[in-house]
């Protein structure tokens, strides 16, 4: 349950900021097109089989731009920074995998609770599980950029 309560926690947060990055990129757009275009030309340069760090780098100016991209680079230089006690990065790739498979198993148990309804009036749910989608989606891309590991594929492997 604790586990759940901070990925919503994060989804929250995550949802946030995308709606400020939105209102970021339509002001961008209206006052300064001539500087999102070539942003935007870059971000689509870029692609994952390149240098992480380069990847990462483009996607953080794009961010900044306001532009949405398929990685959070802050994000991942959060978690980058979380230091294990000296685990290797196989152990620590195992525990990620482990998040998911206690973040599947605890879905049922976040049904069950009584404030998991849907409000008209709020628009969403009033436990805001609305977010949880963007929070585990987030946290699993950037853990396994830092894992260097093909997204797509081990996502696909866990739906």
């Amino acid at each position: 349950e604790n586990l759940l309560k901070r990925m919503t926690i994060i989804g929250v947060i995550l949802s946030f900021r995308s709606m400020a990055q939105e209102g970021l990129q339509k002001v961008f757009s209206d006052h300064c097109p001539y500087l999102m275009g070539p942003i935007e030309y870059l971000k689509d340069f870029a692609i994952p089989d390149t240098d992480t760090k380069v990847v990462l780098g483009i996607f953080e100016l794009a961010t900044a731009a306001g532009i949405p991209c398929d990685v959070d680079p802050a994000l991942v230089m959060a978690l980058a920074t979380l230091n294990s006690d000296n685990t290797s990065p196989e152990e620590e790739y195992k525990i990620a995998c482990l998040l998911l498979v206690f973040l599947a198993v605890s879905l049922p148990t976040l049904a069950a609770d009584p404030l998991s309804f849907y409000s008209i009036h709020n628009d969403g749910y009033s436990n805001n599980i609305q977010c949880l989608a963007k929070a585990i989606i987030n946290v699993l891309v950037a853990l396994f950029t830092i894992f260097n590991k093909n997204i797509e594929v081990y996502l696909k492997e866990f739906l």
